[in-house]
């Protein structure tokens, strides 16, 4: 569900609060466990979905094909709540006697769990798995932590444009192909269908801004592991955060009414035919299938600053990973390998729609279910990823971006003054 930008700052702080709560208890030992049983029961945790049977699913069948392969072991599969997963597995981190041996997290919280001493390095087992010589560059770049490997990408998602194909052929618009294409054919919609966001855009709406800051060469920091340092204040990222700003006001989105707005609520926006554009996920399908303009809508890649070419999209998605804490490393592993492998991918997309993190399957897919081609064709475009660093997560929590973007469509900032502050923010966060 998305939050308002005062709900998620409560939300953000109780998060921050229990983290910080967390982080005092003993941590891990360094070296892991003392033990490598071949035998016994697996533990595992998986996120819980909205309809978690389709997902149980395909992930019992995984599981009885490991069992197969591996006499003398059982695994018992627990689902947790997504929202209470931050303060239950930095609880597994400290307290190695009751954590599982398997966990799925969220690709962003990589760096962070890696720092607090929960994941195994699995670099060498990673590259001697044949599969994986298949993952997509990006997905590997999120289980990658100052170069060693920590688990295996499960599934990824991106977002691309969204558009109605009935209000363009009543206007005479022409599928944009730049950004400054996306804008003007906004402003057309709104200007002649007033009822209409020309695109609907969100103050709140972090990964829905990011391809117009990195199709103009910004970038939201420079650097690796524990020396990041800030660039959403470069030239190039402002010119970025402008062209999205732009798109807020009377001439497309009134800022009064989309300042709060996040992913969520533009795309519900476009599903109920409030909107002659949208930014929306491969995750969106279903809910714009689902609305009033089902039949009535197409997807291209969102355009990015030349004609012909496509924006950068944020890779999100989740991974397995083994951890450290686990008295059944080798068998955690290729439980890992059993989880995230293509025939599971395979099997999560058909059930799910999750998109496939190896390029093979993913292609597999395009060819299955044509909706999911503009989304690899921005992925196979390069797709980009937050910084890899413990700190994101306080960046993230802390609402850094969204503030950033929501001083500026509010005319409280400009935007050489709030990039500049948000990157401050971010330094200080880096920095710690």
């Amino acid at each position: 569900m998305q939050l308002s930008a005062r709900t998620a700052a409560r939300a953000a702080a109780l998060v921050l609060a229990v983290a910080t709560a967390a982080g005092c208890a003993p941590p891990t030992s360094g070296g892991g466990a003392k033990e490598d049983t071949k035998t016994g029961t697996l533990r595992v945790w998986l996120f819980q979905e909205v309809n978690n049977k389709p997902k149980e699913a395909a992930v019992g069948k995984a599981v009885a094909d490991f069992k197969a392969a591996h006499r003398g072991t059982d695994v018992r599969v627990d689902y947790i709540p997504v929202d209470t997963r931050a303060q239950r597995i930095k609880a597994a981190f400290n307290d190695p006697k009751s954590a599982p041996d398997v966990i799925e997290y969220g690709n962003t919280d990589t760096a962070g769990y890696v720092k607090d001493g929960g994941l195994a390095d699995v670099s060498q087992e990673f590259g001697a798995w044949q599969e994986a010589k298949d993952t997509d560059p990006t997905a590997k770049q999120s289980v990658t932590v100052d170069g060693k490997v920590y688990g295996a990408p499960l599934f990824v998602g991106v977002r691309a444009l969204y558009y109605r194909t009935d209000v363009f052929k009543e206007l005479g618009i022409a599928v944009p192909t730049t950004q400054d294409e996306v804008a003007a054919a906004a402003r057309k919609i709104r200007a002649e269908r007033p009822e209409l966001y020309g695109i609907a855009v969100g103050g709140a709406y972090t990964y829905g801004a990011l391809p117009f800051l990195w199709a103009h060469g910004g970038e939201l920091a420079t650097g690796r592991g524990k020396d990041f340092t800030a660039a959403v204040n470069s030239e190039k990222s402002q010119a970025g955060i402008k062209a999205y700003a732009d798109l807020f006001g009377d001439a497309n989105c009134p800022a009064a009414k989309c300042a709060e707005m996040g992913g969520n609520d533009t795309v519900a926006a476009f599903a109920a035919g409030k909107a002659g554009m949208a930014i929306g996920g491969d995750f969106s399908h279903q809910a714009v299938e689902a609305g009033k303009v089902k039949g009535k809508y197409a997807v291209v890649p969102l355009p990015g600053t030349t004609k012909g070419s496509i924006a950068p999209a944020f890779a999100g998605g989740n991974n397995i990973g083994v951890l450290k804490s686990s008295s059944h490393r080798t068998l955690a592993v290729d439980l890992m390998k059993q989880l995230a492998g293509k025939d599971t991918q395979r099997r999560l997309f058909d059930a799910m729609g999750f998109l496939p993190t190896y390029t093979d399957v993913r292609a597999e897919a395009a060819k299955k279910q044509p909706f999911v081609k503009p989304f690899v064709r921005t992925l196979d475009a390069g797709a980009k990823f937050v910084p890899v660093s413990p700190a994101w997560a306080t960046i993230d929590a802390s609402l850094v971006l969204p503030t950033m973007y929501q001083e500026i469509v509010s005319g409280r900032k400009d935007v050489a003054t709030a990039s500049g502050d948000a990157a401050k923010k971010m330094d200080e966060a880096f920095k710690k």
